[in-house]
Formats: structure tokens, C-alpha cells, sequence
């Protein structure tokens, strides 16, 4: 298990050294939300903007907006994109994080500052991209779902976000609130309760408009990196919820063999996780999101199996008592914890290695890979 401790350290420490976030402070609407260093003012995010909606409400929707569409190809892009249309609406007195209902209101306006941008950074991003991804600049699209149309993506991956606050304000008209969406996330008992609601609750879940690994982000965000939540105890606390696996994460996963560590690939073939001759060209694909609840073959130490318990139960609280089974997308929080590393540190660890260096293609840069003292003699790659 020292290898496991090592390499979750190492992308721990690479993820602490190169954080992903979106780039609040380039949203002129946040401008005076930040103290002269530049670091966010948690001190007064409990003070009153327009409409009555106080700062830490207003962080929060822009945090949930940029998790729907941070599920695009280029993260770089998509948070340009993101940070730029805000700008614009506000500048049209399109004040959608502070009244969700003009941006449907103002549909028209919004479309075109989307398709206005989505072309300004197409031009500067593509050639980009499509080096690092061995493709082309003309199938450069941040609009997710291979989808071309503008108002498919503006009312699906802004629209339905948006109705969550606003839906909780009629909801909740008679008891009037600062921060009603918060106090709606909150209301749940922990983080990851937080994020399985967030996505699947009859009335408020936001459906196939979010996915786990957005809901898992969105988590990241609020409780460990903005430190948005007013929550104290462990259940909202850095390991509070899964981490956001998504193709970045698998990939480097599986070629560190940190997968292989919990199941062979016989397992994670019969699971769908390895999906044989679906990858790009014939090759195989991994499909990281499979690995949801499919238990380790593997023994535990009694060490790790006890973190593991201390986690389901007074972290995640998705256990009682202790679990049945050993879930792989889980079990680097026991190793997180006995290191003394968090879920977020992590996560920005697998984003960083997978969009620099762990490619998505026969030619990663491995002998550069920041993880290579660790992993360079055991890294599985293409040939």
C-alpha cells in the first residue's frame, strides 16, 4: 500500500501546486469581493448586493453554472467563455446571477454574446487544441454534446442551472432569504448527500443538465477551494465528497496502474470501465464513470480499512455503520486522509496531469510528466 500512499501524495502535491478553478476574479461582478492581495473577502461575503442576495449566493450560482458547463473539451476555453458571456450580459444590464429570470427574458441577447464569444475564443483556442489533442481546429466546440446550436446550449447548460435559484425564490417568496439556494444545498447532511440531490431530487435535481462528475466539482468548489459553505463539521469538510472523476482522471489513473491496485482488468472490462475497440481510432476507451459502485477485489489493510470506515461514516455519511463493500472510486480517501491530503488537492493533481502532459492520444509526455520518479517504470501508454 506504499506505492498507493506515494502516488496519491505525489498528484496531491502537483494538484496543490497547480490549483484548477474558475477565474472568479476575472468577473467584474465579483471585483470588490476580493481584499488587495487578491484573495476572496470571506469576511464579508455575507454582505448584501442587489435584490437582497448577499455575496455568498451569488458565488454559489456562478460556481454551479460553471460546473454544468465545465464539462466542455477545453477547460480553458469553456472558463473564458463562462467569464467573458458574464461580463457582456452584465454590461447589457443583464443581471442574471442576481435575477436568474432575465436571462430568459433577455434569451436573444444572451445567444448572441454566446455565439459572439464562442467564436472570439475559437479563433485563438483551436490551433491550440487541436495540437494537443491530435485533431483538427475546425471541430473545435465548447458547447458539449457535439451540439452546433446556440439555444439548445444556452437554455439546456445555462437555462436549467438558472432555474434552480430562481424556482427556489418562488418557492420560498413568503419567507423571503439572502441565500436561498445555499440554504437549500445545505440542507442536506452532508456534501455528497448534497451532490446525489443536487442532480436527482424530484423537483430541484437538475437531471441530465449535470452529471456526477459536475455535481462532484461543484461540491469541490463550494466546500474546499471558495470555502462557501457555513457548514463546520466533517460531513462538509475536505473529504466530504467523492472525487469528480472524469476522462482526465481515469486516464491517468490507469496508466499509473493505480487501478489495477483494486481490480484486474478482467473486472474492469466486465463493468464497462475499459469499453474494448470504442476509443479513437479502434483503440480501447475508458469510461471512468462505470467505476460507480463496483467494489475492490483486492485485501485492505486493517490501517486503511479504518480511514475507509471513518470517511463512509463521519465524512461522506453514506454509512451508519461500517459499509459492506469497499468502493474503488472511494478509496483514495482513506490515503488522502493518512497523508494528510485533501479530495480538491487531488482532483486539481489529475487535471493538471491529464490536460499537460497524460494526453488523450498514442503520444503522452510522460518523460516530462511531474509524476515520473514515481510512476515512469510502471506507466502503461500507447506505443
Amino acid at each position: 500500500m506504499e506505492n498507493i500512499l506515494a502516488l496519491t501524495n505525489n498528484i496531491s502535491r502537483i494538484g496543490q501546486e497547480n490549483p484548477s478553478s474558475p477565474d472568479i476574479l476575472g468577473v467584474e461582478l465579483f471585483e470588490n469581493f476580493f481584499s488587495a492581495d487578491g484573495q476572496l473577502d470571506t469576511y464579508k461575503l455575507e454582505k448584501l448586493d442587489a435584490n437582497s442576495i448577499n455575496r455568498r449566493e451569488l458565488l454559489t450560482r456562478f460556481l454551479l453554472l460553471s460546473a454544468v458547463i465545465d464539462q466542455g473539451p477545453d477547460i480553458v476555453g469553456v472558463r473564458q467563455l463562462l467569464m467573458m458571456v458574464t461580463n457582456d450580459l452584465y454590461h447589457s444590464d443583464v443581471r442574471f446571477l442576481h435575477k436568474p429570470i432575465a436571462f430568459f427574458q433577455e434569451l436573444g441577447i444572451a445567444i448572441d454574446h454566446i455565439l459572439e464569444k464562442h467564436r472570439s475564443i475559437k479563433a485563438v483556442r483551436s490551433e491550440v487544441w487541436a495540437r494537443d489533442n491530435l485533431s483538427r481546429a475546425s471541430r473545435y466546440n465548447l458547447f458539449m454534446d457535439n451540439s452546433t446550436q446556440t439555444l439548445n446550449y444556452a437554455i439546456f447548460r445555462w437555462g436549467v442551472p438558472l432555474a434552480l435559484p430562481l424556482l427556489l425564490e418562488k418557492d420560498l417568496a413568503e419567507n423571503k432569504s439572502h441565500s436561498p439556494l445555499l440554504n437549500y444545498l445545505e440542507s442536506y447532511p452532508s456534501a455528497e448527500s448534497m451532490t446525489y440531490y443536487l442532480k436527482s431530487h424530484e423537483r430541484y435535481g437538475l437531471g441530465k443538465a449535470i452529471g456526477d462528475k459536475a455535481c462532484h466539482l461543484f461540491a469541490k468548489w463550494l466546500v474546499s477551494v471558495f470555502h462557501l459553505t457555513r457548514k463546520n463539521e466533517p460531513t462538509w469538510g475536505p473529504y466530504s465528497f467523492e472525487v469528480p472523476f472524469d476522462s482526465n482522471a481515469g486516464r491517468v489513473l490507469w496508466r499509473t496502474g493505480y487501478l489495477l491496485n483494486w481490480a484486474s482488468e478482467e473486472d474492469y472490462i466486465k463493468h464497462q470501465v475499459i469499453q474494448k475497440g470504442q476509443g479513437k481510432g479502434g483503440l480501447d476507451y475508458i469510461r471512468v464513470t462505470n467505476i460507480r459502485g463496483m467494489a475492490t477485489q483486492r485485501d485492505i489493510t486493517k490501517e486503511v480499512s479504518d480511514a475507509y470506515i471513518e470517511i463512509s461514516v463521519n465524512h461522506l455519511a453514506t454509512h451508519k455503520k461500517q459499509p459492506r463493500k469497499y468502493e474503488i472510486q472511494r478509496l483514495q480517501h482513506p490515503f488522502l486522509m493518512l497523508g494528510k491530503q485533501t479530495v480538491a488537492n487531488f482532483d486539481d493533481g489529475l487535471i493538471h496531469i491529464g490536460t499537460q502532459y497524460c494526453f488523450n492520444h498514442a503520444q503522452p509526455r510522460c518523460k516530462e510528466c511531474p509524476q515520473k520518479s514515481i510512476v515512469l517504470d510502471i506507466c502503461i501508454h500507447p506505443a
